[in-house]
């Protein structure tokens, strides 16, 4: 399992909630707007938009961060082209408990880019990105000196997580379509003749 999938079997749960409470009728773009977020903001507004809470440093990292979690690959577009940023944005608003924890780990993680390649982490190249984000991606190898920068990456995580899989490219993703049609033929001779049915349904036909 590769880590975008191992980002949406984390994220499915939650997902699958919403659905239940609101119907499975919607096609994704009707699922996506269950979250306030997608209610409210369309993609013009996402072409348009201007950061929030965010300083312009701030943000390119969000967004450099969020397409390292989830890149793009053959079944959708990245983080970005699924407007995360702008959903972390409106998040920092939306729940300011995470405001200090967020833009404290976003700073965390440019003075460890500075000590280890004398450049903050929007200047590093994708190589020296991911060689950072290894050292705080995995909590069970990480070393002491690394933790703060692990609890910032999970939380960061979870919040890219959630932006993603609950817009209409995430919901795509998953392959979601709402109720659909089906030509459903009865059940199959054998599985008939398994439950000591066939009989019955011969003489009925």
């Amino acid at each position: 399992m590769d880590r975008r999938d191992a980002l949406k079997t984390l994220s499915l749960g939650t997902l699958a909630a919403s659905f239940a409470m609101t119907g499975c009728e919607q096609a994704p773009e009707e699922a996506a707007k269950q979250h306030k977020f997608w209610k409210h903001v369309t993609e013009e507004d996402l072409e348009k938009w201007e950061s929030q809470f965010f300083t312009d440093h701030e943000f390119e990292t969000v967004r450099q961060l969020s397409n390292l979690i989830i890149p793009a690959d053959e079944r959708s577009g990245n983080a970005e082209d699924a407007g995360v940023p702008e959903f972390i944005d409106f998040m920092m608003l939306d729940r300011p408990q995470n405001q200090t924890p967020i833009r404290g780990g976003l700073n965390w993680l440019d003075v460890q880019c500075q000590k280890r390649f004398n450049k903050k982490f929007v200047d590093c190249t994708e190589q020296q990105q991911k060689e950072m984000l290894d050292e705080i991606a995995y909590p069970e190898v990480a070393s002491p000196e690394m933790q703060p920068g692990v609890t910032f990456f999970n939380r960061f995580r979870d919040l890219v997580a959630s932006g993603f899989w609950s817009s209409k490219i995430g919901i795509e993703d998953i392959g979601y379509m709402g109720n659909q049609p089906y030509d459903w033929q009865g059940c199959s001779h054998e599985a008939l003749e398994h439950i000591g049915l066939a009989d019955k349904a011969k003489a009925n036909t």
